[in-house]
């Protein structure tokens, strides 16, 4: 009776570390794919209101660009972001107080470790002066 019931923990043992192993590498592959294939992309055009450098831990750059319509007088719609490449930041504050084009991909379900929000900026240019 106590060899059925040392294979019986063997076993159960066996399986939780199964179970647990198979839940983390789980969430590893989950992190994986949601940080390297975007949702959606595209490109958002305004003024950069804010950019800080945000977190107790984890830093991340954050920042909220005014958009608002040319000609329309309309209450300006935010747009909150997160940038992971310092190069990306330093682009941006070279053309504080110009209109300026930033390029983002948006990464829904990530941890807030990686960010605060959704929509990571990828590149910022300029807008061309006509």
């Amino acid at each position: 009776m106590n060899e059925t019931l040392d294979r019986l923990k063997r076993k159960l043992q066996f399986y939780t570390i199964a179970l647990v192993v198979g839940l983390i590498l789980l969430c590893v592959a989950y992190l994986e794919f949601i940080y390297h294939y975007a949702y959606s992309s595209g490109e958002s055009v305004g003024y950069v209101q804010k950019i800080s450098l945000k977190g107790w831990v984890c830093k991340t750059w954050e920042g909220e660009q005014l958009k608002s319509i040319a000609g329309q007088p309309s209450v300006p719609e935010k747009f909150l972001f997160t940038i992971r490449d310092d190069a990306v930041v330093d682009k941006i504050n070279a053309t504080l107080g110009e209109r300026i084009i930033l390029v983002y991909a948006q990464h829904p379900g990530l941890p807030s470790c990686f960010g605060d929000t959704d929509h990571f900026i990828v590149d910022a240019r300029a807008v061309p002066k006509d």
